[in-house]
């Protein structure tokens, strides 16, 4: 048997099927969690919020859902995204430093494999809060989310040559932030 789509999924909980909303927030609920933290900065509690806020939406829409007109996951992701742009443009006006927030490792490795994957990690966090709104959602999409750049494109509701700038302006400058930072971090140079 097959697994049921999502739009399926959700048809059938706008009908009232309580399992069908189950098994949707099952599949999607981890990756709008892992996006909010990405976007977020590594806080994990505000990333659960988001998470909640975006499933609280998608149940609200479930009744109006129009098939065809956009996938539930890319809707999601938008939603996702402007839930946390909202919250970092709040962050910058009250003042909370995202940068303070401890990015939470991996148990399994070594201290030391832990300590090096966290510096790279925060690293490569910084970097992202560097990056003006846009770029930072339009990189995390691409090379962390591994989305294609038509499914950002719908995500951020702008043209895949405008994703594909995006992405490229962000990647450069996070190679340009992280370059000078390759031996501190544990990258040698294989030339």
């Amino acid at each position: 048997m097959s697994e049921r789509a999502d739009e399926e999924l959700l048809a059938a909980y706008a009908r009232g099927d309580a399992a069908a909303a189950r098994a949707l927030t099952q599949r999607l609920a981890p990756r709008v969690l892992a996006h909010a933290y990405r976007m977020l900065g590594g806080d994990r509690a505000e990333a659960e919020d988001v998470t909640q806020e975006a499933l609280l939406r998608l149940w609200k829409a479930a009744p109006e859902w129009r098939p065809g007109e956009a996938r539930v996951t890319t809707w999601l992701y938008r939603v996702t995204a402007n839930l946390c742009i909202d919250r970092m443009r709040k962050r910058k006006r009250i003042g909370t430093d995202i940068d303070a927030v401890p990015e939470v490792a991996d148990a399994a490795p070594s201290v030391a494999e832990q300590m090096q994957q966290r510096a790279r990690a925060e690293a490569l966090q910084g970097a992202l809060d560097a990056l003006p709104d846009r770029q930072k959602q339009a990189v995390i999409l691409r090379h962390i989310e591994g989305l294609s750049n038509p499914e950002i494109a719908e995500i951020m509701d702008i043209g895949a040559r405008a994703v594909e700038s995006l992405t490229a302006r962000g990647k450069r400058a996070l190679e340009a932030v992280l370059a000078g930072r390759r031996a501190e971090l544990g990258y040698e140079d294989d030339d």
